[in-house]
């Protein structure tokens, strides 16, 4: 089978990393405003009336129903959230407007090099070349169908240019979406010899767990210093 000259590859990984903020996993900010759990849950409900994860988990949104979401499993809002959540303005290579997508690797070095350049290229429209960042590893397994395109490093959804890649590489995505497959693996655009994967159902983010943080150092330049693993990794 295959989408648009794309094979569909069966895969199996026990293993996968993606590197988040860890702003994204502390404890929640409305912990430190309130005294007791009636004041948390009452300041929960205010923040769920403009929260696009919760509406989502709870009548779904523009491109993501809620029985599309997962629920009872560890890290369950965090899965949800990489899925409610997209950039409206700034699609990514394979995910649009409405729908968000899990990006995933195979190493940590292939996530650092994918997170530094667009980190690098944020802080060049900035025009500020110092920061200090931190993220760290949530691994998860993967297996299923994806659309393959590990032999096919010429193809449009793999321009290194945005403007090409990106548009090439959401219509990919509709399809493989639409043909019942979990998302799509890819060699790296941003680290040679990397594999990459853009999971684009919930359901397919298997057993997800922490790792260590990595901390990446921007002073005045546009080549950070990497620093990690630095610490154990944040409560959630």
């Amino acid at each position: 089978m295959k989408i648009d000259g794309v094979p569909i590859a069966t895969i199996a990984y026990p293993k996968t990393v993606r590197l988040v903020s860890t702003a994204r996993l502390r404890e929640a900010v409305l912990s430190a405003l309130v005294d007791d759990e009636a004041e948390l849950a009452e300041l929960a409900e205010i923040e769920a009336a403009t929260s696009n994860r919760i509406i989502a988990e709870t009548r779904g949104i523009s491109g993501l129903a809620a029985n599309e979401l997962v629920y009872d499993v560890p890290h369950a809002h965090f899965i949800n959230a990489c899925f409610a959540y997209a950039k409206p303005r700034e699609p990514n290579r394979f995910n649009g407007s409405d729908r968000g997508a899990w990006y995933s690797a195979l190493t940590v070095e292939t996530c650092l090099a994918e997170i530094t350049f667009h980190m690098t290229d944020f802080l060049a429209r900035a025009g500020d070349f110092n920061a200090v960042v931190e993220y760290a590893e949530m691994f998860c397994s993967l297996s299923g169908d994806f659309a393959d395109l590990r032999a096919l490093p010429a193809h449009p959804a793999l321009d290194p240019d945005k403007a090409r890649g990106y548009p090439a590489g959401n219509l990919l995505a509709e399809g493989t979406r639409r043909a019942g497959a979990n998302g799509v693996v890819y060699p790296s655009v941003r680290y040679q010899g990397g594999t990459c994967f853009a999971v684009l159902r919930p359901a397919a983010v298997q057993s997800v767990r922490q790792g260590d943080v990595y901390r990446l150092v921007w002073s005045g330049n546009p080549a950070p210093t990497p620093e990690g693993p630095i610490t154990s990794p944040p409560s959630p």
